[in-house]
């Protein structure tokens, strides 16, 4: 039988018997909460992926990371909106993965590993002007060449000169201030690449002010009604029974998405067409190969060459693709070739 044993609360003893129950109680009852914390700790650690309507730093690490791919223009915003996330389409697409526009944690890490760190000044929109290449006095070639292109855009008009005058000045200063390029008037390097990047190399007939011959029509483009659209020159002729009626400047596919060559016909029109697949606006859409079309793009006309459509023929002149859009009928013929 055992031996009751009363402790006096006021000794020693007591007291050290307390502080070891409190230790044992202690231990047991942080055990269980350890596991549970160790857990939220791995959560708090995990990837939160980024998708359309996000705000936040994060959305302009992802913006800037896809300029430089040439998937989104040079200026980053906080905001994941329509641009950001068809770079992010664009992205997956060129990689063989769903295209859902959603950066998931393996778009990401793909997106890292094509990337370096932004730089402060491109995730603040820091651009300060480069040294003038070309500036008002100048004359030669490469102020043709400038101007050539400048008129592509719509920015110089009449005929191409060889000197930087006040004319050239003016059209410079628009494309850089509708670019948010630092506005000086001179061409440096900045201006120059994203003149380059939204333009086709001008042919000799834009330079020296000749009337154009141009590439040669593929004879299937000769009789009856057919967009000629010519991957070489890019360009696409609307010509009716041989006679070229218009031309337009245009974009085609990526090498991963690539706009198909042969001889099609237009099976539909959509004058409103929005994307199903990449819920992006193409304004004007006629269907000539299962999904794509020739249509407007926004894209085109902000970013010019520097990018890619996911197959379809992009134009960017929005009243020329809307007079073209009202005059093709069903049936029309679309030639895609090389000259």
């Amino acid at each position: 039988m055992g031996v009751l044993t009363i402790v006096d609360m006021r000794t020693p003893r007591f007291v050290h018997l307390l502080v070891a129950l409190v230790m044992a109680l202690g231990a047991f009852s942080v055990a269980t909460p350890a596991h549970a914390t160790a857990g939220s700790t791995s959560e708090r650690a995990g990837f939160t992926r980024l998708e359309f309507g996000d705000t936040g730093w994060r959305v302009r690490e992802l913006q800037s990371r896809l300029h430089q791919l040439g998937l989104h223009s040079e200026v980053v915003t906080s905001r994941f909106d329509a641009e950001t996330r068809d770079g992010v389409r664009t992205f997956q697409a060129r990689r063989q993965r769903p295209t859902s526009g959603v950066v998931d944690r393996a778009t990401w890490d793909k997106l890292l590993a094509k990337t370096v760190e932004p730089t402060r000044e491109a995730l603040h929109n820091i651009y300060t002007p480069g040294p003038a290449i070309l500036k008002a006095g100048d004359q030669g070639l490469p102020v043709r060449r400038v101007q050539a292109r400048l008129a592509q855009l719509k920015w110089y008009g009449g005929d191409v000169t060889g000197v930087y005058d006040e004319k050239t000045l003016a059209a410079v200063t628009g494309f850089q201030t509708k670019r948010k390029i630092p506005v000086t008037g001179e061409v440096d390097r900045r201006t120059l690449e994203r003149l380059a990047q939204m333009t086709r190399k001008p042919t000799k007939a834009e330079l020296f002010n000749l009337e154009p011959a141009g590439p040669a029509l593929d004879p299937r483009c000769m009789t009856g009604r057919a967009m000629c659209v010519d991957k070489t020159s890019r360009s696409l002729r609307w010509v009716v029974d041989g006679v070229v009626k218009t031309r337009f400047d245009v974009r085609f596919g990526s090498d991963e998405l690539p706009t198909r060559e042969g001889a099609f016909s237009v099976f539909r029109k959509s004058r409103d067409h929005v994307s199903s697949l990449y819920n992006t606006s193409m304004p004007f859409a006629m269907f000539f190969s299962g999904g794509q079309a020739v249509h407007y793009s926004p894209d085109f006309a902000a970013t010019g060459y520097n990018g890619a459509s996911h197959g379809c023929v992009n134009v960017r002149d929005y009243n020329g693709v809307r007079w073209l859009f009202d005059r093709v009928r069903l049936g029309d013929k679309v030639i895609v070739y090389r000259s």
